[in-house]
């Protein structure tokens, strides 16, 4: 294939913004509308994710569609099961704000995905992998983030509370492939301007100069790095 010639590597402004505002309005979904995913939709989206880096170009990612009903009600008895069970390493208004948290979508999304890896596509000898075992996982992170992204518009939610022991029965994974997202994929009843554990007080918000070092972990950071990081924080949504 013969690479564009026209391109330089830069985009325009308004392209730039819309790569930020993606990144910066993303938000986990829980709650959807009953509308069908279209099969055009999900297939840009599968790209995306599949344009995702990738140890030794290993494409470890494959991507399990999961619409069947009675799959996902088993899924979503497991899901909650284990909901139940981690209120158990909270107290008093912690456990119970816990509780009030809808922490999945899996029955009231149109689709689920399952997001695996194989960690041995290509065999066990992938180029980049010989100090950094877990780059193929790393990998299918990356392309979990495209999806997420790509699928802005639709909604998408991450589901961790699952066995994985238990996940690979439901859906048959082969012993080398193991599962790593589980995504509720549907049109959002609405996207909240900040993250839901942030406006409920779960967590706070982290300054971001306190998470920024130069040359050395912990070394506080330049006048001329600060200001900067303060500039182009200023209206940050996410």
């Amino acid at each position: 294939m013969t690479e564009p010639t026209d391109f330089d590597g830069t985009f325009p402004d308004a392209a730039r913004r819309a790569v930020y505002e993606a990144i910066a309005r993303r938000r986990d979904v829980r709650t959807f509308r009953p509308d069908p995913v279209p099969d055009d939709v999900l297939a840009r989206i599968l790209i995306a994710a599949s344009q995702a880096p990738s140890v030794g170009y290993s494409q470890p990612w494959s991507f399990l569609v999961l619409r069947d009903e009675e799959l996902r009600g088993r899924i979503a008895r497991h899901v909650e099961e284990e909901r139940l069970a981690g209120a158990d390493v909270f107290e008093g208004e912690r456990r119970d704000a816990y509780l009030d948290l809808k922490l999945e979508g899996i029955l009231d999304a149109p689709l689920n995905l399952l997001v695996t890896c194989d960690r041995e596509r290509f065999g066990t000898k992938v180029l980049g992998r010989n100090t950094i075992l877990e780059a193929d996982v790393f990998s299918v992170v990356c392309a979990v983030q495209n999806l997420m992204l790509a699928a802005r518009a639709e909604g998408v939610g991450w589901v961790t509370l699952l066995r994985e022991e238990v996940l690979r029965e439901l859906v048959a994974l082969p012993e080398t492939v193991v599962p790593i997202a589980y995504l509720c994929v549907g049109y959002p009843e609405r996207f909240r301007e900040r993250p839901k554990l942030e406006t409920t007080g779960w967590l706070p918000r982290l300054d971001l100069k306190t998470l920024v070092h130069e040359e050395r972990f912990g070394a506080p950071l330049s006048g001329p790095m600060r200001d900067a990081l303060d500039r182009a924080d200023t209206g940050r949504r996410g």
